[in-house]
């Protein structure tokens, strides 16, 4: 598997940083027509996703780099050599939900308001990004034979792509693409439910992927590891409790049906 998409000689364009973009750029797109729907200022959108985007691929390296530090400690150049990989989207839920605490103070903006429009765009831009895992020849699975997978019915040339080291590998990459391309679905879907209330939409998010990412990890071979535990499932254990609260906790003491069903506008009143 090539992965450089393009070789100008004076500089290289990898698959990996193409299938970042595309995800930023498509998720963005969700975004802003979502955010125009609900009020949200042209000005304050272009901010928030531009800021938020390399606040979350900061945030992706740096997690990824604390917990392969002896290596990168050994060659700290590396660090800044993202096209090779190692962006953990964890990492950049984390900084990016960060930054949005701090933006949505700053501006007044309701925050599990304003998750609730930028998870769309964000469960389609990791559908997306996955591909890059694919070119790069990373996120995969145990050992498999060819048979295997086309028994799967996987395409050939993603399990001509799997030939790894001289051996066939299970395309982790693709289940967890594939789930949350279901998982957008039904967040279109969802969002649609009149009765919907505010952080439902980021809860069930949260609970998806939680869900899938934990299991999918569990298939992996290249997990970031805390001693004997793999910190992807660690971190999903946590979202999962955060998005069960958001979805069945945090409105049920609420007295008023009328109150719950309400529309919240996204700006906070000053």
């Amino acid at each position: 598997m090539n992965r450089i998409a393009l070789d100008l000689g004076f500089i290289q364009i990898y698959w990996y940083s193409i299938f970042i973009l595309l995800g930023v750029i498509v998720g963005s797109v969700f975004v802003y027509r979502e955010a125009k729907k609900q009020g949200l200022s042209t000005d304050q959108l272009v901010d928030l996703i531009f800021y938020t985007m390399i606040i979350a691929i900061i945030g992706a390296r740096v997690y990824y780099v604390a917990f392969n530090l002896d290596y990168y400690l050994a060659n700290p150049l590396s660090i800044f050599e993202i096209w090779n990989g190692g962006l953990a989207i964890h990492g950049g839920i984390i900084s990016g939900f960060l930054f949005l605490v701090f933006y949505t103070k700053k501006k007044h903006i309701r925050v599990l308001k304003l998750l609730d429009i930028l998870i769309v765009g964000l469960i389609i831009g990791q559908v997306i990004g996955r591909w890059g895992n694919f070119f790069n020849g990373e996120a995969y699975g145990a050992v498999v034979t060819k048979e295997t997978l086309m028994k799967q019915g996987i395409p050939t040339f993603i399990i001509n792509g799997m030939y790894i080291d001289g051996v066939y590998h299970q395309p982790t990459f693709l289940y967890e693409s594939v789930a949350n391309l279901i998982g957008f679905f039904l967040l279109l879907l969802l969002r649609r439910y009149k009765y919907l209330k505010t952080g439902q939409l980021t809860g069930f998010y949260l609970v998806w992927y939680a869900v899938v990412r934990f299991f999918i990890e569990g298939l992996r071979t290249d997990s970031l590891m805390l001693g004997p535990l793999r910190v992807a499932q660690l971190v999903s254990i946590c979202l999962l409790l955060i998005g069960l609260y958001l979805l069945f906790i945090k409105y049920r003491k609420e007295p008023k049906l009328s109150h719950l069903y309400q529309k919240e506008a996204i700006y906070e009143r000053v």
